[in-house]
C-alpha cells in the first residue's frame, strides 16, 4: 500500500512538472520542417494538428510516449503580425498562401477565417483568456479537480491580467450602471455580472501562444513537423469486426508523399486537433463521413457515419462602432459583461478596431482587405479598388476613426449548420453553413444584447466617449451601412433591431461542432465505430464554452493528455 501511494505520488509529479528538461520557444530541437521527415515512421501517438489543443495534447503525451505532432502550417514565431498586439488585424488581411489565417466565407456569406500555424487560432484571435463555467464543465462530464489544474497549467504559460485604461474602464462601468451586475473584478472564472478577464497578451503586448505550451514537451519524445499537410488517416479493415486507425499520409511543403504510422500496441493512437472545420473534413477524407456524401466525391468509405459534419454553430456576433471625440487606447477584448439572458457584451478599441493605423497603409477591422467592416465588398477587392479605398481612407482627418466597437454575443448558440466537403484536397475549405439566428431564441437573444449596448452607450460612464449629436439610429445605421458581410441590406435599419441582427451579422471566430460528444465521438473522444482513433478539440463540443473557447481548448488538450496517460499506466500496470 505505501510502495503504491509512492508510486502514486511519483507519477503525479512527473505528469505535472516532468522529469525531463524542458526547452524554452521559439528554440525548440524537435520543431523542423517536414521535407525532412522520413518516407516511414513509427510512433506511439499521431496528432494531426498543432493547434489550440494539439500543442498541449503533444507536450503532455510526450512526457511518456513518442508523439509525432503534425501541423500544416508554419512557425509563429518571428511574424510580428502575430506577435504583437498593435499589429491585430494583420494576420486576418493577409491573404497569401503562407498566411497562418485561411479565409473562408461560410454558405450564410459571413467572413470568417481558420488557422494554419503552429498554436492555431491563439495566434489569430483578439487574445481574450477566460475560463467555462462550473456549470459547463459539470454538464459535459469532465473532473471538475483535473480541469483546474489543467487550466492552471496553461495560465502559468499564456495567461496574464491586462491593463485597464479608459475606455475599457469607461465600457465596464457602463455595463454596471446598466444593471450587468454584480462587478467582479479581474477573474478568469465565468461569473455573471461585469468582470476584466485575462489576456494572451504579456504588459510588453507580446502574444503568447499555444506553440508556448511546447515548453512542456520532452524534448525526446516529440517529434514536430511544420508544412505538413495530412491527406488521409489509413485503417485496417481486413479480418477485424470494425476498422483500426493504423496511420497516416501526409505532404511536406515539395508535395513529397510521407507515411506515419502508430507502433503496434492496443492503445497507440491517431488523434484529430484539427479544429472545427479541420477534423470533420480529415474524417471524411478518410473515409468517415456520410456514405452517399463521400461516394460523391469518390472516397471510399471505411465507416458510414452521418453525423461527422453536422451541428456546426457559430456564436453570431453583431456589434455598435462608437465614434468618439476623444483619443482612445487600442485595446482588445478586456471587459466582459456576462447576462443573465444569454448574451455577452465585449468591447475593443483604438486604431485596430477603430480603423486609423499610423502607418496609413492599414486599416484595422475597415481595412479594405480584411472583409469585417471593409469599405470594398469582398467580391470587388482587385488591386486597382484596394489602392482607391486606401488612398481615399489616407486622405481622411485621423479624427474620423477615433472610436471603438461595443459588441455582443449570444450564448450557445442554439441554432446549428452543416459541413460538407467541396473538394478531395485538404488545403481546400470546406463548404459550411451556420445557419444564424434559425431558431428565434437567438435573435431574440442579440436583440436583448443590442439594448444592453445602447444603455452602455447613453449612460454616464461613457459619456465622454461619444458625440451627442449622433443618436443611436444614427450609429446603428452607420456600423450597418459597412459591408461588413455579404448579405443584401436594408435601408434605415435602426427602426429594428431583429433586421439589424440579421443584416450585420458577423463572427467572433467561435465556431465549433461537426465531430460533437455523442454522436460522432464518445465521452473519451474516441470516434464511435472505429479503433484507435480520437478527436481532441473543438470541433467536439456541443455548446461554446465560456464567452471565449480557447482556454477551454487549451485545458482540453492538457487534460485528455492527462487522462490518457493516466489509464494507459493503470492499465500497463494491471497486466
Amino acid at each position: 500500500m505505501e510502495f503504491d501511494l509512492i508510486i502514486a505520488t511519483l507519477l503525479g509529479i512527473f505528469l505535472f512538472h516532468g522529469f525531463c528538461s524542458s526547452e524554452k520557444a521559439p528554440n525548440y530541437s524537435f520543431m523542423r520542417q517536414a521535407t525532412t521527415a522520413p518516407e516511414i515512421s513509427h510512433y506511439d501517438y499521431i496528432i494531426i494538428g498543432g493547434g489550440t489543443a494539439g500543442c498541449p495534447l503533444a507536450a503532455t503525451l510526450s512526457q511518456n510516449y513518442q508523439v509525432l505532432l503534425l501541423e500544416r502550417g508554419g512557425s509563429p514565431y518571428g511574424n510580428p503580425n502575430i506577435t504583437y498586439l498593435s499589429a491585430f488585424g494583420s494576420a486576418l488581411s493577409d491573404l497569401s498562401p503562407k498566411s497562418p489565417s485561411q479565409r473562408f466565407i461560410s454558405e450564410d456569406g459571413v467572413i470568417n477565417a481558420r488557422a494554419r500555424v503552429l498554436g492555431g487560432g491563439s495566434c489569430l484571435n483578439a487574445g481574450f483568456y477566460s475560463r467555462a463555467g462550473t456549470k459547463y464543465v459539470s454538464s459535459v462530464g469532465w473532473d471538475g479537480q483535473l480541469v483546474n489544474e489543467s487550466y492552471v497549467w496553461v495560465e502559468n504559460k499564456v495567461a496574464f491580467q491586462p491593463p485597464v485604461r479608459q475606455w475599457q474602464s469607461a465600457v465596464r462601468d457602463g455595463l454596471v450602471e446598466s444593471g450587468v451586475v454584480p462587478y467582479n473584478g479581474f477573474t478568469y472564472d465565468h461569473v455573471n455580472g461585469t468582470k476584466i478577464g485575462g489576456t494572451i497578451f504579456d504588459a510588453a503586448g507580446r502574444r503568447h501562444t499555444a506553440a508556448d505550451l511546447l515548453e512542456y514537451a520532452n524534448p525526446s519524445g516529440i517529434t514536430l513537423l511544420l508544412h505538413a499537410t495530412v491527406h488521409k488517416i489509413i485503417f485496417q479493415t481486413r479480418g477485424l469486426s470494425r476498422p483500426k486507425a493504423h496511420g497516416v499520409i501526409f505532404r511536406d511543403a515539395l508535395g513529397k508523399k510521407h507515411t506515419a504510422y502508430i507502433r503496434r500496441g492496443e492503445m497507440n493512437e491517431v488523434i484529430v486537433s484539427s479544429g472545427a472545420l479541420g477534423s470533420p473534413q480529415m474524417l471524411m477524407l478518410s473515409g468517415v463521413g456520410p456514405s452517399e456524401h463521400l461516394k460523391a466525391h469518390n472516397i471510399t468509405v471505411v465507416l458510414d457515419q452521418p453525423n461527422v459534419g453536422q451541428n456546426m454553430m457559430d456564436n453570431p456576433m453583431n456589434a455598435i462602432f462608437v465614434p468618439s471625440p476623444l483619443p482612445v487606447e487600442v485595446s482588445l477584448i478586456q471587459v466582459v459583461g456576462i447576462t443573465r439572458f444569454g448574451t455577452y457584451i465585449e468591447a475593443a478599441s483604438g486604431e485596430n478596431f477603430s480603423g486609423y493605423r499610423s502607418s496609413r497603409s492599414d486599416y484595422g477591422m475597415f481595412s479594405p482587405k480584411i472583409g469585417q467592416l471593409s469599405t470594398v465588398p469582398p467580391k470587388q477587392r482587385t488591386p486597382e479598388a484596394l489602392e482607391k479605398a486606401i488612398n481615399s481612407m489616407n486622405a481622411l482627418d485621423a479624427a474620423a476613426f477615433r472610436g471603438g466597437f461595443i459588441l455582443e454575443k449570444i450564448m450557445g448558440p442554439i441554432s446549428t449548420g452543416h459541413l460538407e466537403l467541396r473538394t478531395r484536397n485538404p488545403n481546400d475549405n470546406p463548404s459550411v453553413t451556420f445557419n444564424y439566428f434559425k431558431e428565434p431564441e437567438d435573435l431574440q437573444r442579440c436583440v436583448n444584447g443590442l439594448k444592453i449596448i445602447e444603455n452602455i452607450i447613453e449612460s454616464k460612464s461613457f459619456s465622454q466617449f461619444r458625440y451627442d449629436s449622433i443618436s443611436l439610429p444614427a450609429l446603428l445605421n452607420l456600423t450597418a451601412s459597412a459591408p461588413v458581410n455579404l448579405l443584401p441590406k436594408h435601408d434605415n435599419i435602426s427602426v429594428s433591431l431583429e433586421q439589424f441582427c440579421k443584416d450585420t451579422v458577423m463572427t467572433i471566430w467561435h465556431y465549433h461542432g461537426g465531430c460533437q460528444v455523442g454522436n460522432v465521438v464518445d465521452q473519451d473522444y474516441k470516434v464511435i465505430g472505429v479503433d484507435n482513433l480520437r478527436v481532441i478539440d473543438g470541433s467536439t463540443f456541443n455548446y461554446s464554452p465560456g464567452t471565449n473557447p480557447q482556454a477551454t481548448v487549451m485545458m482540453l488538450g492538457r487534460y485528455m493528455g492527462v487522462r490518457i496517460v493516466n489509464e494507459r499506466l493503470a492499465k500497463e500496470e494491471s497486466n
